[in-house]
């Protein structure tokens, strides 16, 4: 008890000591001749020493600024800075006791209207018109980690398991660096790949179209885009890493990544090999490539560690990007893929109909190889101050492989027999695609009033040959058995273009006008062969009336459209309507008929969104869309699909248009002073007319399907997200919660009759994550998954399901040149069938050591420790429940060494010594 009385008094003198070396530096920011308090103004302090940034905050609505930091006994600068105004700065002979500065005058900048230049080291946020941008020095991250360490470090930014990223509880969906797609336009192998202390400054701005960036529009997009910029001094010489492992159960992984830099001129090599289901590229600092079958946040209807079989992938590629000269910029890429994955699955399904249930017993064996070559180029060419041209062609090369073998029971409630069947397929394609956008964009002398001409077009061609051995039986109705050794030859081509001629002109400096019109031209065709093998002649000859038919589709259109935006203060309102004036014919050859539809329609289309900006971090967006789309040729044409011998398949002539309206109320806050920020959405969607597939079961459990338009269908989801941020010395904690919520209701027709499904979907989650400066994290996580659907007309009134899933990931860096990672997850599925296991373990380990500097890492890991994971799955649709499981990487040790490779003509060694947020 004496030991307890001791622990807790020092830790009270520990407290009392650091808290009395704490002090709290205040005050409000002004604008010397209004007087008026200046909002989101960045604060700091910075060593007159070495400029080293000690703490920062940011102002409120009020321009009120409150700076909790340590006491700090050598001079010191206080800085504001303001985008529009002149940097402000006093010298202080240091921190040494709480202070209010009171009133701190901002004199604006007549010469400077959308940014401020600092001469000095930049503040570490700066707010500017609609970027925020945040100096990477000001954040301090370990010396050997990657750009997502550093965004995760950066106020207002989440990076999930997944690495999807939300900036102030908006998702990111592209990623560019130094304004350029780094391979993809996600940015996924840039932040898993990228060095962070080659990085100098992180940009978060709304995404917008190449079309609006060209015209300089303002976004309507519900995203954002990040860019990120590379250090000039740093933007000249090489990098890379090389990585090589092998383990237990002929495991292996390698992977290599080179990248030349001279200026603006970028070159990136990247090459990896691997079969533990890593598909992309991430050479992730604690567990290589491991990434493919980590613990990761899923679906509310899984519970499964990774995807449906093992993959054996290899890849390649290279990026080269440059400015060729001040008005012509060049981006290209290359990739080389392939994938072999191979697959054990097994699953019980039960359909839900209104007489009686049917469950089906199903196992399959698949081997799939898929390769792929992609070439991308992107050339962006100013003709002139006030004409842009961009080209972006895309050529995607493919080619496939599949072998199979299945087998299939099904039997009603009662447990009588209704069919069976067996079958081995393989089958061959390839695939050739080429896409290309071209936007053009002329200015004129009056501000906003502006030309844009874009022309797409996407053409690909599909040709496959496949070698189907079946056998199905029949028990009930007398129903012939059926049996298949069948050749199946398709070719298939589309073509799509589209011409977008819009203009815009001002009518006064807050109202601007747009009209325009779209031209679309889009054909397709279908020509399908199947031939019956001929014991005569031993070869596939005989040819199949039923199961060969040729269609094509063409679809023209004309779309005159208007549209308004309306931009006053804190208001931005954007109002678009149009209509397309459409020709879609179809033919049909198929039993010696030919078939002819041709249908004309006039189709309306409206959009509405009004964003109302409280201040830079704080909005409210309403939505609102109208729309119409057409129906597929084979849904339309009266051709019938036999290949599934359990399910026929044909069209519907008398098809309309679906018909769809979304609603949606969007709201987003985030408080930079306190590092907090919370996020709201509502969004419904509502079917006046729908398309949706109708069966009906034959007494031997045999489907034969169509399609139906269906009214009255709706769906509502609703969600939320809070984070908050506490930093204080060493320490980091960062915290948040999430909530999303579903409703659907659908209906349809089975045997004839219609039924009801209401399906409610609920996923709650909590999330941390802990860093006690360069030597420990720790991130837990826990979510859980609600679904339940009722059902009216069906034999069966309700299923439900829920999941629980808990994560910890940990990553130690003590002692020096020693890393060992953990990541720890639990899911438990309580509903799914007895066939399958109700919950697993996934326990994945990493340890390594560093030599020579930290340029090389000996590492040993080990996948699946307790050698429980499992990938089992429950569906729950409105008109049956599947559950699945299929085959997943299991336990294996991993031996790699990773080597780095670094020369910068202005390199330094070492981390960042800039305090962090």
């Amino acid at each position: 008890m004496t030991r307890i009385y001791s622990f807790l008094l020092f830790l009270a003198f520990v407290y009392s000591a650091n808290a009395q070396n704490n002090i709290v530096i205040k005050g409000t920011v002004v604008d010397i001749n209004s007087q008026l308090p200046l909002e989101l103004a960045t604060v700091y302090f910075t060593a007159v020493k070495d400029s080293t940034i000690i703490e920062y905050a940011t102002t409120d609505k009020n321009g009120n600024f409150i700076i909790n930091t340590k006491k700090f006994d050598k001079p010191v600068f206080l800085k504001v800075n303001y985008t529009g105004y002149q940097a402000y700065f006093e010298e202080q002979k240091g921190l040494t006791e709480s202070k209010d500065f009171g009133k701190l005058y901002m004199l604006e900048n007549a010469n400077v209207l959308n940014e401020v230049v600092i001469k000095s080291e930049a503040p570490p946020i700066t707010i500017k018109k609609d970027t925020l941008e945040f100096n990477a020095g000001s954040y301090k991250v370990r010396p050997d980690a990657n750009v997502e360490t550093l965004l995760k470090q950066l106020p207002g930014f989440d990076v999930d398991n997944t690495g999807k990223i939300t900036v102030n509880g908006r998702e990111v969906n592209q990623v560019l660096v130094n304004g350029k797609a780094f391979f993809d336009k996600d940015g996924a192998i840039a932040i898993k790949n990228l060095p962070a202390d080659i990085i100098k400054k992180v940009q978060v701005s709304d995404f917008k179209t190449k079309k609006e960036e060209l015209a300089k529009q303002e976004s309507t997009s519900d995203y954002s885009s990040i860019n990120i910029t590379i250090d000039e001094k740093k933007n000249k010489g090489y990098f890379g890493k090389v990585l090589g492992g092998y383990g237990s159960d002929e495991r292996y992984e390698s992977s290599l990544m080179m990248n030349f830099f001279k200026n603006k001129q970028k070159i990136s090599v990247l090459a990896s090999s691997n079969n533990i289901n890593s598909t992309g590229f991430s050479m992730d600092e604690v567990f290589d490539n491991m990434g493919g079958g980590r613990n990761a946040k899923g679906g509310s209807q899984g519970a499964s560690s990774g995807g449906k079989g093992i993959t054996q992938s290899t890849l390649a590629g290279i990026n080269y990007s440059d400015d060729w000269t001040k008005d012509l910029e060049f981006m290209s890429s290359y990739n080389f893929t392939n994938a072999v994955t191979k697959n054990d699955s097994k699953s019980n399904q039960l359909s839900l109909l209104p007489t009686g249930n049917i469950l089906t017993e199903a196992d399959s064996k698949t081997r799939n190889e898929n390769t792929g070559n992609k070439v991308n180029f992107e050339l962006e060419y100013k003709i002139n101050p006030t004409m842009q041209i961009v080209f972006a062609p895309k050529l995607n090369l493919s080619e496939s492989n599949s072998n199979s073998s299945s087998s299939t029971f099904s039997e009603n409630e009662n447990g009588d027999a209704l069919n069976e069947s067996t079958a081995t397929s393989h089958s061959e394609s390839s695939n050739t695609s080429f896409a290309n956008s071209i936007n053009f964009n002329k200015t004129f002398k009056k501000q906003s009033r502006n030309l844009s001409v874009v022309f797409n077009n996407n053409n690909t061609k599909n040709d496959s040959n496949g070698i189907n051995i079946s056998e199905t039986i029949f028990y009930q109705d007398n129903k012939p058995n059926d049996e298949r050794n069948q050749n199946a030859k398709n070719t298939s081509k589309s073509d799509a273009y589209s011409l977008d001629l819009e203009y815009t002109e001002p009518v006064t400096d807050s109202l601007r006008l747009r009209f325009g019109t779209d031209f679309d031209w889009q054909s397709s065709m279908n020509d399908q062969k199947t031939f019956n093998f001929d014991d005569a002649s031993q070869e596939y000859s005989d040819l199949n009336l039923s199961l060969t038919n040729y269609t094509t589709s063409k679809q023209n259109s004309i779309t005159p459209k208007v549209g308004i935006t309306w931009q006053k203060s804190k208001f931005t309102l954007n109002v678009n309507s149009r209509t397309s004036i459409v020709e879609f014919d179809n033919h049909s050859f198929y039993l010696n008929q030919a078939t002819d539809l041709n249908k004309r329609y006039m189709l309306p289309y409206g959009t509405a969104q009004l964003r109302y900006k409280f201040n830079r971090s704080k909005n409210l967006t309403f939505k609102y869309d109208y729309s119409n789309a057409l129906p597929s040729a084979t849904q339309l044409m009266p051709v019938a699909d036999l290949n599934n011998p359990l399910n026929s398949v044909i069209g519907n002539p008398n098809l309309n248009p679906i018909e769809k309206s979304t609603a949606g109320i969007d709201f987003k806050n985030f408080d930079f002073r306190t590092r907090s920020g919370y996020s709201l959405f509502l969004k419904g969607d509502y079917y006046n007319n729908d398309i949706v597939s109708t069966s009906i079961y034959d007494d031997s459990g045999k489907r034969n399907t169509t399609y139906v338009n269906i009214s009255g269908t709706y769906s509502a989801s609703v969600g939320g997200n809070w984070n908050q941020q506490i930093k204080k010395d060493a320490h980091t904690l960062r915290y948040g919660l999430r909530l999303s919520g579903n409703y659907n209701f659908d209906k349809g027709f089975t045997n004839a009759v219609l039924y009801y499904a209401k399906s409610v979907v609920v996923t709650p989650s909590v999330y941390a994550s802990y860093d006690y400066g360069e030597v420990l994290s720790i991130a837990p996580s826990y979510s859980l998954s609600y679904n339940e659907t009722r059902y009216e007309n069906f034999s069966r009134d309700a299923t439900s399901n829920v999941i629980h899933r808990i994560n910890m990931q940990t990553t130690s860096y003590w002692p020096a040149n020693l890393i060992f990672g953990n990541d720890f997850g639990y899911t438990y599925n309580s509903n799914i069938s007895d066939d399958f296991k109700k919950d697993f373990f996934l326990w994945n380990t990493s340890l390594s050591y560093g030599f020579l500097d930290k340029k090389l890492y000996a590492k040993v890991k080990v996948y699946d420790v307790l050698n429980q994971n499992q990938s089992a799955t429950r569906t729950i649709s409105p008109t049956s429940i599947r559950d699945e499981e299929n085959t997943v990487l299991k336990r294996y040790v991993m031996f790699s060494l990773a080597y780095k490779i670094g020369n910068f003509a202005e390199s330094k060694k070492g981390g960042r010594r800039q305090r962090g947020s």
